[in-house]
């Protein structure tokens, strides 16, 4: 869930001292209701489908493929198969929308390199092949586009690609308009007008409807005019050419039957293109027990059927699928499979109640398959211990009041869950602050890092396998380690990242002092940053009410929640205000969790016998009250010890640390927490019941 799958605590770099407050990220609750779906039976699962602001994921087509046999049926009830797909057999489906005719030509590689061409931009081609006379004809399309207007600009920007268009062609706007050519009683009387039409320089394609009992009928389907003047010029000359066809205008929802070249563009092949179309156009590929893989979501194969229909301007690709084996997949995806039976029983039980809570949240569908809802990679996500904890939990919920809960959860809540008023302001009786101490679990297997001094002045983080400590500290107390190999990598954050240069290296018999000892970041951990001002302005842009300033010079916590997350920011002393806390999140960017500190990378902040603060900068000095006497000390280099011992060092370059613990909104249940939890003994009840206040599990 955009609720779980986030991970992060550490003790750190500075140490959890350094928190202005004690401890410790989804959709918006809402209220629960009295409508949801219910556990026997399907739930509906977007994949692909435009949904307004709600959920937006698109493509021009999706290439589907099973081991074994499939049909095609139409949308309605009882619909007898339209078209079978040989197993094994990889076929595509879009949606019959406008888009671009680009060209047509006779020569498959003269059609290949200009869809390569376009392949990088944001008009998608499409390469189909027909016949004429026994010969093919290989046309490429861009699109689909969502309305005419859309189609005309695709148009401009073709026009502009560069691409060598056969002499006498016009790249054209193509619509979803279509003459009939009559309803066939057998394959060759269809056939044979097909080819009449092909023959005559006609795109006309053999279509499959569902007749009123839901049976396969044949139809021959002429053109694709984007509007009713075209079409009626279009009937006007199919008529003078082939006076021997009854046209009409096509009305019923159809799967038009084309070829597709297109699939591997450095090769040649075919395979089935079928287009959904009319209004209201629906589909279904209907599953088997090997599922239908979809290339397009990462190769995913999925239990159920695929339902394809259009949805504003775009293809919309459903899975239906029996809630119990959607949850196989959602507990493979969003935990391991070598967790505790009892964790797996958790989550198995929280993964349930959340998508029954739903509804038709998204109108056309219960759930979504990212992390807006639930993590839903279909079966490739599946074990078998995760079945095993499925099925023996069937039917659980939890509820509250009588109502299902509308269970959210995250990867790792640092050590403490969320209080409602820190995440987004609402949730109900169900959701309170709790320890949640097992989160450590993530960071079990983790080496901890060293930060670390050097000679050179500067700091990073050396792994503890890669250090060992002298014996010998320096006049502060602080401790000395040198490298226990060669060339050890001192790193910018504790985790190893080939991404970002090491800031130096240490070699044996070199000391090093080491200011701290923190978890590698992760999921019950992390360091962030340091973040320049520019940086954390480009990222705050949009996602803060308050007029931001031209430069960040401060940067604070001054408000926490009742688990200590983050309430409360202010940049240069104003007040950045955010719709709802864990906006921070993402207002800072892309922060694991609101459980955190900042830490400015180039100043430190000093308290005076009166109480007063002063804060020194990168590029000031400052008198320091010695042993010896008064000396004047730079800040840049300076190493700064806190209360609690812990120590960092300032350096010359401004910005922003951030010092977290955990991953997720943090809001209900910590799959990390449950874990631990059940690791050290607790049962999946125990644990639910541990996470979410005055609840009961029930079997619907």
């Amino acid at each position: 869930m955009n609720h779980a799958r986030r991970k992060g605590t550490g003790m750190g770099l500075l140490g959890r001292g350094l928190l202005a407050a004690t401890l410790i990220a989804g959709s918006f609750l809402v209220p629960a209701g009295d409508i949801h779906a219910e556990s026997s039976a399907n739930i509906r699962v977007a994949i692909y489908a435009d949904i307004g602001s709600k959920y937006k994921l698109t493509v021009p087509y999706v290439t589907l493929q099973s081991a074994k046999d499939f049909n095609f049926l139409s949308g309605q009830s009882g619909a007898a198969s339209l078209l079978p797909v040989p197993a094994n057999s990889k076929i595509r489906v879009s949606l019959d929308s406008y888009k671009v005719k680009v060209m047509e030509t006779a020569t498959w590689q003269a059609a290949a390199d200009a869809a390569k061409k376009l392949q990088s931009t944001s008009d998608k081609p499409q390469l189909l092949v027909t016949s004429r006379n026994g010969v093919n004809a290989y046309q490429l399309y861009t699109g689909p586009y969502a309305s005419e207007n859309a189609a005309k600009e695709g148009l401009t920007r073709v026009g502009k690609a560069g691409l060598s268009i056969p002499a006498g062609q016009t790249s054209a706007v193509k619509g979803i308009k279509h003459l009939s050519a009559g309803e066939f009683a057998s394959t060759e009387e269809a056939d044979a007008a097909l080819q009449a039409l092909t023959a005559a320089n006609f795109d006309a394609w053999k279509v499959m409807v569902a007749g009123a009992d839901g049976s396969a009928k044949t139809q021959v389907w002429v053109g694709e005019a984007a509007g009713e003047s075209e079409l009626s010029a279009l009937q006007t000359e199919v008529a003078a050419a082939l006076p021997q066809l009854v046209l009409s205008p096509a009305s019923a929802p159809g799967l038009i039957i084309r070829s597709d070249a297109g699939l591997d563009l450095s090769k040649e092949g075919q395979a089935f293109h079928y287009s959904v179309s009319g209004v209201s156009a629906k589909f279904i590929a209907a599953g088997n027990e090997s599922g239908i893989q979809l290339e397009e979501r990462s190769k995913r194969t999925y239990r159920g059927s695929l339902e394809l229909s259009g949805l504003n301007g775009s293809l919309a690709v459903i899975n239906e699928v029996p809630l119990e084996q959607y949850l196989y997949a959602v507990v493979g995806g969003e935990v391991s499979s070598s967790w505790n039976q009892e964790a797996l029983k958790a989550q198995a039980v929280a993964a349930r109640s959340y998508a029954l809570f739903q509804g038709k949240r998204f109108d056309v569908a219960d759930v979504v398959d990212t992390t807006l809802s639930q993590v839903y990679n279909g079966i490739g996500a599946e074990a078998p211990t995760i079945i095993k904890a499925v099925d023996a939990t069937a039917g659980e919920v939890l509820k509250s009041g009588g109502k299902i809960v509308e269970t959210v959860f995250s990867s790792n809540s640092g050590g403490r869950t969320a209080d409602p008023s820190e995440v987004w302001g609402n949730g109900g009786a169900a959701f309170v602050s709790v320890l949640s101490a097992e989160d450590a679990s993530a960071a079990a297997s983790f080496k901890k890092w060293y930060y670390v001094l050097l000679s050179s002045g500067a700091s990073g983080y050396a792994r503890e396998d890669n250090m060992k400590l002298t014996g010998s500290k320096t006049a502060a107390g602080l401790p000395l380690a040198t490298a226990s190999t060669s060339n050890v990598n001192i790193r910018p954050l504790p985790v190893i990242d080939s991404s970002a240069s090491p800031v130096g290296k240490l070699n044996p018999g070199e000391n090093a002092v080491v200011l701290d000892q923190v978890y590698e970041s992760g999921s019950y951990s992390w360091i962030k940053g340091p973040y320049t001002s520019a940086e954390l302005l480009k990222s705050l842009a949009g996602k803060t009410s308050s007029t931001l300033p031209s430069s960040i010079t401060s940067l604070q916590v001054t408000q926490r929640g009742p688990s200590g997350r983050v309430t409360q920011v202010k940049a240069n002393g104003n007040i950045l205000q955010v719709k709802y806390p864990d906006l921070f999140r993402s207002a800072f960017n892309g922060l694991p969790s609101t459980l955190f500190d900042i830490v400015p990378s180039g100043s430190y902040t000093v308290l005076g016998a009166d109480g007063s603060t002063a804060t020194i900068g990168g590029t000031q000095s400052a008198g320091v009250l010695s042993a010896s006497g008064k000396v004047t000390a730079q800040s840049s280099g300076t190493v700064v010890m806190g209360a609690d011992s812990s120590a960092r060092v300032v350096t010359t370059n401004p910005g922003f640390y951030f010092i977290g613990w955990g991953n997720g909104h943090g809001l209900g249940m910590s799959q990390w927490g449950v874990k631990g939890m059940a690791d050290n003994g607790y049962d999946y009840k125990q644990i639910l019941q541990h996470y979410f206040n005055n609840v009961t599990i029930v079997k619907e």
